[in-house]
Parts: structure tokens; sequence; C-alpha cells
């Protein structure tokens, strides 16, 4: 398990955190800033709305499923982009998340960019419908509540083909006890 929080990290929602815009989620840490707040992205909430009915011009580039992510409850009329790029160059429209070395080729696009300036620069991408965000000492709140798990995020994390089983997934890669987490049962009063 992580130390802190950090850009790159993962936010692993536990067993015990109900609320329903993060149950059994995985937040991808994107900005951290003890005064100023968290931001991040659910990564395993695809929604059933494609990606040609809100942005067509940016389906071709999109790693499937070919659909909006809900990123979370904040701003969700608003779209933000991840994508990795093929080579370590910063291309026009992207802009790298300042993280750890698991993110080292990932950042956010400009949705407002033509899709052509990025299409022979990126490998994969995925839009998200809003994002989640903590103000200052929030999420740090939520920690020590027993709401989160912070840990290190792995390179294949954002475009895991199969987002369902991905809170599965990073809780059976961690070490000792956390990684039984993953066998939790959704409604421990049918177990």
């Amino acid at each position: 398990m992580a130390e802190a929080i950090y850009v790159g990290g993962l936010l692993v929602a536990t067993p015990l955190l109900d609320d329903p815009n993060f149950r059994r989620s995985v937040v991808l840490v994107l900005e951290h800033d003890e005064d100023g707040g968290t931001l991040g992205v659910v990564l395993n909430r695809p929604s059933e709305i494609a990606v040609t009915q809100v942005l067509p011009s940016w389906d071709p580039l999109v790693t499937g499923p070919p659909v909006l992510f809900e990123g979370g409850p904040v701003q969700t009329d608003s779209a933000l982009a991840l994508a990795v790029v093929l080579s370590g160059e910063e291309p026009l429209g992207w802009r790298r998340l300042q993280g750890r070395a698991a993110v080292s080729r990932l950042g956010t696009v400009d949705l407002d960019a033509p899709p052509e300036i990025l299409a022979g620069e990126i490998s994969q991408m995925r839009i998200f419908a809003g994002y989640a965000g903590w103000t200052a000492g929030q999420l740090e709140n939520e920690l020590q509540e027993g709401a989160w798990y912070v840990v290190d995020s792995e390179q294949g994390d954002t475009f895991d083909p199969d987002p369902s089983a991905l809170w599965r997934t990073v809780l059976r890669r961690q070490k000792g006890d956390l990684a039984l987490v993953a066998t939790f049962p959704d409604d421990p009063l049918l177990n």
C-alpha cells in the first residue's frame, strides 16, 4: 500500500464506502495539493453513452469500450480525456501528468483541439464525464475514516479492457491481507 496520496496513485474504495458515487470504485489521482485539494477520475465506471453520441470526432482514437466513463460526481456535464503518448515527447493538445513512472506517458487531452493533431501521437485514450474532487483535507479525513486504500497504479490500469473487474484486480495484486479484500462479497448479507 502506498504511503501517501500522489499524482498517478490510485484510491481504491474500501468495502465500507457505500456512497453510490464511489462504491467499489478505483480513482486515478490527477492532481493533488495538500493546500488545494485532490482531483481524480473513476476508472471503472463505463456508461452506456457511446463516444459517437457526444464527441464523434474523437471516437476513432478512443480505446475500448468506446463509451464515456463516469469520471465522478463533479461537473458531470463536462468531459475530461486521458491518453498515453507513443513517445516521450509532449505533443500539441496533450499535457503530461506530473506523477510517478507508472504514468510517465499518461496525460490529459485538450478536447477542443482537432483530433487529427493527436491521431498519430497517442496509443490509448478514454473520455470521462465529470470527475472526483476533494477540498483540502477532505480526502485525508476520508482516509482516516477508512473509506479508501491508497495504492500504486500500474500502466494498464487506466485503460483496463475489463473495467468492471478493476476493483478486484487492483486489490488482488496487493501484498498481505489487503489482497483478501478482493474476495469481499458484494452484499455481505447474502454470504
